[in-house]
């Protein structure tokens, strides 16, 4: 029997998934995603990376605004599904929608759960500087990603790795995991287990409040920070010019010797003191310009040594 689904995703995370699903036979009754949004510097409507990759292969799509009113969960119960695939879909499943397929919702969570449960688990693990996350595959349930797991696969975390490349690492990890889970599906052999409450953390969605850079903190949570918020929203420091404070985000970086007065520059090469130990700035951004090597950077804009970024 070949299984029924739904697919509900918008990120560009979801993609891979939404791929595997469909090379592999599976009948797709409908996509939905989040409704199309102005973006780019030309804020410009723009469907999600989900909707213009189920329109290039011809899927129905769906794009509500929610799934509150009772018109929208008719309309999703009437698909008749078997399951729904849900992938960093950014709405709330109520109850009908939840209960309409008939053997659940199945998300692809992009952490071990019950740790970094939440909007940015990517993130967060960085940040925080965990060594090993993963992918779950859990049953959706009326909680915030508090359902029963199903499968889950480790990740490390290594050395420097940036959100953006661990975001790719682990939504290839769990277009293949997903793909396991709905074979449990189809064969009745998936077994669900209730998530430990002793190791609950939450990835709360970045605030801006949050990029900038502060070198009082040690070098390497400062190293964790930039890295956890590269490529975006990215951290960021101000240096003063002329004109004003000039705000640099920084996508790379490694840790450097030296110490000094925190924010302090160390020598003509971006090393920058912290709060303890210090940090070499490897790529770097000025606003409304595109990412570049920092000694590309400096030959456009000198930084002396003893500069103080805030």
């Amino acid at each position: 029997m070949t299984l029924r689904l739904a697919f509900l995703g918008t990120p560009e995370f979801a993609v891979p998934s939404l791929a595997r699903i469909l090379d592999e036979g599976y009948d797709i009754a409908a996509v939905y995603s989040q409704p199309p949004r102005r973006a780019g510097r030309g804020m410009e409507v723009t469907a999600s990376p989900v909707a213009r990759f189920a329109q290039e292969r011809k899927l129905p799509v769906r794009t509500p605004v929610s799934l509150k009113s009772p018109d929208e969960q008719d309309a999703f119960a009437g698909l008749n599904t078997d399951a729904a695939v849900v992938v960093a879909y950014g709405l709330i499943l109520p109850r009908p929608v939840l209960e309409a397929p008939r053997l659940g919702c199945y998300n692809i969570h992009a952490s071990l759960l019950p740790r970094w449960r939440g909007a940015a688990p990517i993130q967060r693990a960085i940040m925080a500087g965990d060594e090993v996350t993963g992918v779950s595959i859990m049953q959706v349930t009326e909680g915030l990603d508090e359902g029963p797991v199903c499968l889950a696969q480790p990740a490390r975390i290594m050395p420097g790795m940036t959100a953006g490349e661990l975001h790719d690492k682990l939504a290839a990890l769990g277009a293949d995991l997903v793909l396991l889970a709905l074979n449990g599906l189809e064969t009745g052999h998936i077994r669900c287990t209730p998530q430990d409450p002793e190791g609950v953390t939450y990835a709360g969605k970045i605030a801006k409040s949050e990029t900038r850079i502060d070198f009082s903190n040690g070098a390497s949570a400062v190293l964790n920070h930039i890295h956890g918020l590269s490529p975006h929203p990215g951290a960021w420091f101000a240096l003063p010019g002329d004109d004003g404070e000039i705000r640099i985000k920084v996508l790379k970086a490694e840790l450097a010797e030296g110490s000094g007065t925190p924010g302090t520059t160390l020598d003509e090469a971006l090393a920058v003191a912290c709060g303890e130990g210090a940090v070499r700035l490897l790529m770097v951004q000025r606003e409304a310009r595109s990412a570049t090597q920092a000694s590309a950077f400096l030959r456009g804009l000198t930084v002396p040594r003893g500069a103080r970024l805030a």
